[in-house]
């Protein structure tokens, strides 16, 4: 393992993404961030004219101490040293190397931050800046009805089939992280967006002469090449129509997600109903949500009660 090319990942970067894919099962999205943190560690290695067999754990906090003067987020430098511990327990372990020298270096701690959500106004102008009833404004509205309605992920929704939709029994299918499935509610506005979407003059308009490529077909949601919406384009869609609402900053897919979650606590949803239908793998991760409404609750009353501040009647 002398050191080469920066440019050309190891071949044990390339083994470490296979076991990812094949053995645990990780997403497209997942794998590509890995690649991305290892052939900037690689790149960085190649500067110090360093191998792989060469780093110890004084190396791999230099790495460290190298991400955070670069400015890098706590939550970015955490993700960086999670990709580099894997690679290197994963050459210990398949005997490319005689030890692991990343196995002490704590994974930085990342702040907890609470989720930001719009208030209900917010999304009910969000929505409302989507005029018209012709194809591309029914879509429009089926993507922002859907991600606030349900609490989707933007690669959910995008990832979503024909199959996978039931309006008239009020349920669609979803394939969350790791490929895990399950069931979500699709009821109320947006159950009304997604079959105006489906009607004629939604969907089909966009349906072009011939498929370009396989399972496109069978894409709910299709751009305006009539090839299924990738995350760019739905991500696009969010924010063209949240800057028509004055949110132009604010919003991304995800915080239509925070707001879905926050807005069904604020009206007395147990939070492992909210779990589910998330698809949260784990209970604290939903709890984040429960200091959002905790947050406001304290900040209304403060502001409403008389004694809350200490102020004398």
């Amino acid at each position: 393992m002398s050191a080469t090319d920066p440019g050309v990942l190891p071949i044990e970067v390339e083994e470490l993404l296979s076991w990812l894919a094949t053995e645990r099962g990780r997403s497209a999205g997942t794998l590509a961030a890995y690649r991305r943190d290892l052939r900037a560690y690689w790149t960085w290695l190649a500067t110090q004219g360093l191998a792989l067999d060469a780093v110890d754990a004084g190396t791999v906090e230099r790495y460290v101490a190298h991400l955070r003067a670069a400015g890098r987020a706590p939550a970015s430098v955490a993700r960086a040293l999670v990709a580099v511990r894997a690679l290197h327990r994963f050459c210990a372990e398949e005997g490319h190397a005689a030890a692991d020298p990343a196995r002490d270096v704590e994974v930085p701690r990342v702040p907890a931050g609470l989720p930001r959500a719009l208030t209900e106004d917010e999304v009910a102008a969000l929505i409302g800046a989507v005029t018209g009833t012709d194809a591309v404004a029914r879509r429009d509205r089926a993507i922002l009805e859907v991600l606030y309605g349900t609490g989707l992920r933007i690669s959910e929704l995008v990832g979503l089939s024909l199959a996978d939709v039931d309006v008239e029994g009020g349920s669609m299918r979803a394939f969350g992280k790791g490929e895990r499935e399950r069931v979500v509610p699709l009821a109320g506005l947006a159950a009304e967006a997604m079959a105006a979407w489906l009607a004629p003059g939604g969907r089909d308009v966009l349906v072009p002469d011939r498929w370009a490529r396989r399972g496109d077909a069978e894409a709910v949601f299709l751009n305006i090449r009539g090839g299924r919406l990738s995350r760019q384009g739905a991500w696009g869609i969010v924010r063209r129509h949240g800057v028509a609402a004055g949110l132009a900053g604010r919003l991304t897919p995800h915080v239509l997600r925070h707001s879905c979650a926050t807005h069904m606590l604020d009206h007395g949803a147990d939070v492992r109903v909210v779990q589910e239908l998330l698809g949260h793998a784990s209970i604290s991760t939903t709890q984040v949500y429960t200091l959002v409404s905790t947050e406001r609750l304290r900040r209304v009353y403060e502001a409403a009660h008389p004694r809350a501040t200490g102020a004398r009647c």
